[in-house]
């Protein structure tokens, strides 16, 4: 007997025995094959998701345009809703008020948001009123939209009027839950190293935050005002109990205004064919407009982060 301790037995010929490096090799030939198979499987339900996100959107834009796009005219743009029982008219007012109610609540909305989410992420980590702040932006996220118009309604239109201003703030409420909390996650991407070497150089810590934190995180903040907006521009229960409608011009913000969504709410209830055909020119028109704003605004901030780059 051998004692070359690496001496391998010969097989029933003679020749030496393989079976070990044999079964390692078809172990790593199997192995080899089923991270391939599990990596074009977790490849394929990536790109079915991906499609599954893509195709209700794809959807709704075709059906809107094959309802809605043979409604589009120039009175559409110009004109404001025609009397009972007229054809024609048009949906100006309603675009026009849309944009005014949007426009308050994001001026009110969004920095309160950013600073509400400044706060959780720079200044208040391990408080106490971090924590309520959290914890009351999570639960406002989840209260139906027609809640917050009733409790609008109760507060600034009872007793009073409605007005743009109401509805603005009822949207506003809304986008600010989503806004702070996507704004703490964003900040809390930013290497800390990024603050440290600010802090270092003498800067203040409000002075790196707005300068340093902000802008670093500013694409994903951006992100979530849009989301946050793109969340309200449709809303109508809100608006209902707030800015109520109007079938006539209004630019005041003390006074009831029309709204997209008011409007298409109002044609598509109505018992008239006129009416529900401009409530499909009407829904087309508003999903474009949030199409727009959104791209233009991503746009913009591309832009600016390449300049910054630069």
């Amino acid at each position: 007997m051998s004692t070359n301790p690496f001496h391998v037995p010969p097989g029933g010929d003679g020749t030496p025995a393989r079976a070990p490096i044999n079964m390692r090799s078809r172990w790593m030939r199997i192995n080899s094959a089923r991270r391939y198979a599990v990596n074009h499987l977790i490849s394929g339900l990536a790109l079915l998701s991906t499609i599954l996100v893509i195709v209700p959107l794809v959807a709704i834009l075709v059906y809107l345009l094959y309802k809605g796009a043979s409604s589009l005219n120039l009175a559409f743009f110009t004109h404001i809703p025609a009397p009972v029982g007229e054809p024609g008219g048009g949906m100006a007012n309603a675009m026009v008020g849309s944009g005014i109610v949007l426009l308050v609540a994001s001026l009110m909305g969004i920095p309160v948001g950013i600073g509400a989410g400044v706060y959780l992420a720079e200044f208040g980590r391990g408080k106490a009123l971090a924590s309520a702040v959290r914890f009351t932006a999570d639960v406002l996220n989840g209260v139906p939209s027609i809640v917050v118009g009733i409790a609008v309604f109760g507060l600034l239109v009872e007793g009073r009027h409605y007005s743009a201003f109401a509805g603005g703030v009822a949207l506003a409420i809304m986008m600010v839950p989503t806004i702070t909390r996507t704004t703490e996650e964003m900040l809390a991407t930013v290497p800390h190293a990024i603050r440290e070497a600010a802090l270092g150089l003498g800067v203040p810590k409000w002075r790196t935050v707005l300068s340093v934190s902000l802008k670093t995180a500013s694409p994903g903040i951006i992100t979530g005002c849009m989301l946050a907006f793109a969340r309200v521009a449709g809303e109508t229960a809100p608006l209902l109990f707030t800015a109520f409608g109007n079938q006539f011009w209004s630019l005041s913000l003390t006074q009831p205004i029309a709204a997209l969504p008011l409007q298409i709410y109002a044609y598509a209830i109505s018992p008239y064919d006129e009416w529900h055909r401009l409530a499909w020119a009407g829904s087309l028109v508003l999903i474009v407009m949030i199409m727009v704003s959104v791209t233009l605004v991503r746009i913009y901030a591309s832009r600016g982060m390449l300049k910054g780059a630069s």
